[in-house]
């Protein structure tokens, strides 16, 4: 079916060449680079995307203030997931303050995996930290949504102990907390799923999943993945992302976006419609 409204719900830009990315190393290849609005656009229309959602790709002011500026002279950007210093609550509390006076922000998160820089101390329980749990609990008091990146079974098991402590805080789990398609691992990423959906306060994000499968991947290989997400979360708490530009380690814009519609083509248009744009909608207020 043709959509009317397709959200890409995790979209980041970088531009190296005037700002720092801790994580970013010349080992990436291709993503060692620049990406601009001006980059993707080419490639949007054949995609069938319609609007989006800036995502944070450095725990920096510099790159939240960039996002809202990009956002504030787009027609296609509808919102921000940005970053404030969750470690730090006193100046966590002044920057929500100045960056909620944008419309365009609706959301936080931390590179909370990026074990290269060395405030995480490569520590899987970092969110869990009294300081840092502070500050997600100004998060939720903004009413501002909360992306989490859970790359382990460690980090999958911090989000219900922050699910129960913050019952009103939309907490989304970005990339399906990343499940081992590529070698077809279904345990303990399965069982774990489960347990979440439990919490009526958590949603998935179903996106970079092309980068978590092996080469010559197809949309059979998601299909088990996305099908037990959906079954367990329901589709009103399911939402599509691109990850662009971290797609393009293995594939392109399109390509990515016309595997995930069709990963869902087989649920009812009710359905499709809220895991293309209205749990979109409804987790960042757009």
């Amino acid at each position: 079916m043709a959509h009317k409204r397709v959200i890409d719900a995790h979209q980041h830009l970088w531009m190296m060449s005037e700002r720092a990315y801790s994580w970013i190393a010349p080992e990436y290849g291709p993503l060692y680079d620049d990406f601009s609005p001006e980059r993707l656009a080419p490639e949007i229309p054949a995609s069938g995307v319609t609007d989006s959602i800036l995502v944070q790709a450095a725990d920096t002011y510099e790159d939240t203030f960039y996002m809202l500026d990009v956002a504030a002279h787009s027609n296609f950007v509808k919102g921000v997931v940005g970053w404030v210093p969750f470690d730090r609550p006193n100046e966590a509390r002044a920057a929500l303050e100045i960056f909620k006076k944008s419309p365009y922000f609706k959301g936080v998160r931390n590179l909370s995996h990026d074990y290269s820089n060395p405030k995480y101390e490569s520590d899987d329980k970092w969110i869990t930290r009294p300081a840092v749990l502070e500050t997600i609990g100004m998060i939720e008091k903004a009413g501002l949504a909360f992306d989490y990146v859970a790359v382990n079974s460690a980090h999958v098991d911090n989000v219900p102990v922050l699910a129960t402590k913050f019952p009103s805080l939309k907490i989304v789990v970005d990339h399906f907390a990343k499940p081992d398609i590529a070698g077809k691992t279904w345990e303990p990423w399965a069982t774990q799923m489960s347990a979440l959906a439990k919490h009526k306060n958590v949603y998935m994000k179903f996106s970079g999943l092309n980068t978590a499968s092996a080469a010559g991947w197809s949309v059979a290989d998601w299909q088990p993945y996305v099908d037990h997400v959906v079954k367990e979360f329901g589709a009103q708490r399911t939402l599509l992302g691109g990850d662009w530009p971290v797609i393009v380690l293995m594939n392109n814009y399109v390509e990515v976006w016309k595997a995930q519609l069709e990963a869902i083509t087989k649920y009812s248009a009710e359905d499709q419609e809220w895991i293309t744009h209205k749990t979109a909608e409804h987790v960042y207020g757009i």
